[in-house]
């Protein structure tokens, strides 16, 4: 079975050229559209439903850096092991807790200014950690690129709670 790059014929590599990947997600779902399959056979239809969903998939995941550079690790056969590798470097870890500790407080204190000043760190530090993922893919380092990965994970995840306090104290 193809995968992702192969399906969008992009290349397989981290940096990616999102309008090629909108161009192609377009090009792939116009040929497999379950709308251009109505007066086809049910099993035409079915096919044609199970490429549509997997382009979506394949779409989604080459879309968000974490998950392509997810998808990459997998093709080049490293595992994340999010589960039992939660080794951090000590600064991250530090950095984390501080990050952390500044979210409690803004929550805490309702206060707009540093919650925006947090996001404002938090974007710059993932833009960093993006670039360096990218260049880790580059040079073939795909071991350290996976400790890059969890790192970006947390970043995303602080992220998401950052969006949802966002949401909670405008409201």
């Amino acid at each position: 079975m193809q995968n992702h790059f192969d399906l969008f014929q992009l290349p397989q590599q981290f940096a990616l050229d999102s309008a090629a990947l909108d161009r192609a997600y377009r090009n792939v779902q116009g040929q497999v559209h379950p709308d251009k399959f109505v007066s086809a056979s049910e099993a035409e239809q079915r096919v044609a439903m199970q490429w549509a969903t997997r382009a979506n998939e394949a779409y989604l995941t080459l879309k968000s850096p974490l998950k392509r550079a997810s998808y990459l690790c997998e093709l080049h056969g490293v595992d994340l092991q999010t589960e039992s590798n939660t080794a951090m470097p000590r600064d991250f870890l530090m950095q984390q807790m501080e990050w952390r500790e500044t979210l409690e407080d803004a929550k805490a204190g309702r206060d707009m200014a540093a919650l925006t000043k947090l996001d404002d760190a938090l974007r710059a530090a993932r833009k960093a950690e993006i670039a360096q993922i990218g260049a880790l893919f580059d040079g073939g380092d795909y071991a350290q690129a996976a400790q890059q990965v969890r790192q970006l994970m947390f970043l995303e995840k602080i992220g998401a709670e950052i969006a949802q306090l966002f949401d909670q104290l405008e409201e």
